[in-house]
């Protein structure tokens, strides 16, 4: 969860308009110049400039880093295509949280204010997150959600369940390779209890704790070495007692065993029946899962669940008791109870044997045709195509600056302007030297792009010809000078 609790259209579609002419581009963001003209003092002044997203228009400002690619992937909605992969994998999980106790909330708007992003959630001011090398801005006070968690706090307010569920695609400038992409899919939780409502039945505790005695048990070894929480490592919150904490802890923790347990069965299911699967995907042995302890914003105490799976732990959730100050805000102080939230294409990616994170986005029939609804199979590769590696060196401007010398330049910079040019092309893309004068202190960075299609092999010119972007873009955009990878 940061919480979380983690095509190549330059022109075309995006969604920019304005009273204005003549079109530009200005770091993969399109926008309107308008041409000089008279008019009297009697007609309007031309309009501010504006970006449409989800049938809106936005006003666009110096915050503005929205690229093209980025706003033509929001209609696209995978999660919610009944026979995709992550509209299975997200069926699945929410058949361990039944109605009427939890809500589903599949297609909230993924743009939000600033303050529903971070500010609701008790981020710093100065926290990473917020930075616009990690986070699309529409503008300075609307961004593109980062997390499901941006609709915690009015999901909170509606007051319509005890728990809901919220899934959804979120947006994160990032890193480039098959693991990351920056849109990418969400899954957040909440179960909450009145004070109020509870007392008649002696407290929270007691309740809660009576619905995980009556909860059915689980067949996985379960590693759990530390405390409920931890005076400085994993505080307990002053609003609550102990004993409110270690019970919702409880709850929680056995809700989401139960998850792993429904989840892991049918990836190891669909392995055995593939056949071929490596051994530990198969295996009958019973799944191992570790608690570790964690550090998220809104929850505390708080927790990573941890698989073992084919030979390594892989983090596969975060989660923790909800901040108290979230639901006073939301108008429910009465109320406690915990939080998770989860990558979807991590799961999927396990659940399917799915290779390659770029593949969620693919429009090849030889992909989309080996899933159906409501079941789990394993993916085949229909091919692999040969990649094709190609360096890019080059000095950075004296001031170390981009944008007019406003903006340290960063490497998801680079990312971006690999996305923007080459799109789904790019397998991965490395940062391989980097170097500093010792005499005149200007800094050279050298980075690795592999381009290799899903669906097809790629020709040199082709490659040539989107590596020839790419330098352009440095040169124009951040005032590199690119040179000979041989040279310093």
């Amino acid at each position: 969860m940061r919480l979380l609790f983690s095509s190549r259209n330059l022109l075309a579609a995006s969604g920019t308009s304005g009273g204005f002419s003549g079109v530009i581009r200005a770091r993969g963001i399109t926008q309107f110049r308008s041409r000089r003209r008279k008019y009297s003092t009697t007609e309007e002044p031309p309009s501010p400039p504006t970006t449409k997203l989800e049938g809106r228009h936005y006003p666009i400002d110096e915050w503005t880093n929205l690229p093209s690619h980025i706003s033509s992937a929001l209609p696209r909605k995978l999660h919610l295509q009944p026979s995709h992969p992550l509209s299975i994998t997200r069926r699945l999980i929410e058949s361990r949280f039944p109605g009427p106790t939890y809500q589903y909330h599949n297609d909230l708007s993924p743009v939000v204010s600033v303050h529903q992003n971070f500010d609701s959630l008790g981020f710093p001011i100065d926290h990473p997150g917020r930075s616009r090398t990690d986070t699309y801005y529409v503008n300075k006070d609307i961004v593109l959600r980062t997390h499901t968690s941006a609709h915690q706090a009015d999901t909170f307010r509606s007051g319509t369940s005890d728990g809901f569920l919220i899934s959804a695609d979120v947006y994160r400038r990032d890193a480039i390779d098959r693991s990351h992409y920056p849109v990418f899919h969400q899954m957040e939780g909440a179960r909450m209890w009145s004070r109020e409502e509870c007392k008649a039945r002696g407290g929270i505790a007691a309740v809660i704790k009576e619905e995980v005695e009556g909860m059915p048990k689980h067949e996985i070894n379960v590693e759990d070495p530390n405390p409920p929480f931890h005076e400085k490592r994993n505080p307990l919150q002053v609003e609550h007692t102990p004993e409110e904490a270690r019970a919702v802890g409880a709850h929680l923790k056995l809700c989401l065993e139960h998850v792993v347990a429904e989840v892991f069965g049918q990836a190891r299911a669909a392995a055995a029946a593939a056949g071929g699967a490596s051994a530990e995907g198969a295996s009958e042995e019973p799944l191992r899962v570790r608690w570790v302890e964690a550090y998220f914003p809104f929850t505390s105490p708080s927790w990573e669940l941890e698989v073992y799976w084919q030979g390594n732990w892989l983090e596969l959730l975060g989660c923790g008791v909800v901040q108290q100050s979230l639901p006073k805000s939301a108008g429910i102080p009465d109320k406690i109870g915990w939080a998770f939230g989860v990558g979807l294409e991590r799961v999927a990616m396990l659940l399917f044997g799915i290779p390659d994170i770029r593949l969620f986005w693919s429009l090849d029939q030889r992909f989309l045709e080996q899933f159906k609804e409501g079941e789990i199979s394993r993916f085949v590769p229909f091919s692999k195509f040969p990649p094709c590696y190609k360096d890019v060196a080059f000095w950075l401007p004296s001031s170390s600056s981009a944008a007019g010398g406003q903006i340290p330049f960063h490497e998801n910079d680079m990312m971006e302007i690999v996305r923007n040019v080459a799109g789904d092309l790019v397998e991965d893309v490395k940062l391989i030297d980097e170097f500093t004068h010792p005499k005149t202190g200007r800094k050279s960075l050298c980075f690795r792009i592999n381009y290799r299609s899903l669906e097809r092999t790629l020709k040199n010119d082709e490659v040539n010809s989107l590596q020839q972007t790419v330098q352009r873009v440095l040169v124009e955009e951040f005032g590199a000078e690119v040179r000979e990878r041989n040279g310093k």
